[in-house]
């Protein structure tokens, strides 16, 4: 690889993880969430044997998966108590915010993929469109597991970070409903790996 193609590589991880930070910087109870996502998201595609530039593209997807939350208000975001219907609604709207962002990157569709679909549920009850199984594409179902994983292993403004075996019977019970059971099975693996709890917040 040339230095140019290096240079440019580095500048897009660069710009990306800056916006990462921009998202996270919102909310001040899960502040470097997107970052561990696209972390976790990466190993999971190293370990699902997926080639290197896949394994970039599933970081990349992790990192700007939650850019629509720019579009949601502050007091929304970092509301203590329980949301309203209509402040819910609104939560729910920052896929496809995230979405109409990214969409114009033709160069990588996967992140706009990744924004609209990282709730979808592998049994088609997600959210916004109802995907289901292999409707929605592998690095959309790695991202979708890791942020999952991560909003249970972070600290909440209502509670601390759940136990490791906590958040690893939930990714267990949840495989084939709101995970694909292959990404589920791969995530419980790295969670066994991790004997010391090092993976949260």
């Amino acid at each position: 690889m040339e230095q140019n193609d290096i240079n440019i590589r580095q500048l897009t991880t660069e710009v990306m993880e800056a916006l990462a930070h921009t998202i996270d910087a919102k909310d001040k109870y899960t502040n470097g969430h997107s970052e561990r996502v696209a972390i976790y998201s990466k190993m999971i595609a190293r370990r699902l044997g997926l080639p290197q530039k896949d394994q970039d593209k599933a970081y990349y997807m992790g990192l700007l998966h939650d850019i629509g939350k720019i579009g949601i208000p502050n007091e929304i975001i970092n509301k203590t108590s329980k949301l309203t219907d209509d402040e819910f609604e609104l939560m729910q709207s920052h896929p496809i915010l995230g979405y109409n962002i990214l969409k114009e990157i033709k160069s990588m569709p996967e992140l706009a993929q990744g924004a609209r679909w990282h709730h979808e549920f592998y049994n088609g009850k997600g959210y916004p469109d109802g995907k289901r199984g292999d409707e929605l594409p592998l690095l959309v179902r790695i991202v979708s597991v890791a942020d999952s994983y991560d909003a249970m292993t972070s600290n909440r403004s209502y509670r601390k970070y759940l136990p490791q075996e906590t958040a690893r019977a939930e990714i267990e019970k949840s495989s084939g409903i709101q995970f694909d059971p292959e990404i589920a099975k791969c995530m419980i693996e790295i969670i066994d790996l991790d004997t010391t709890y090092s993976l949260h917040e």
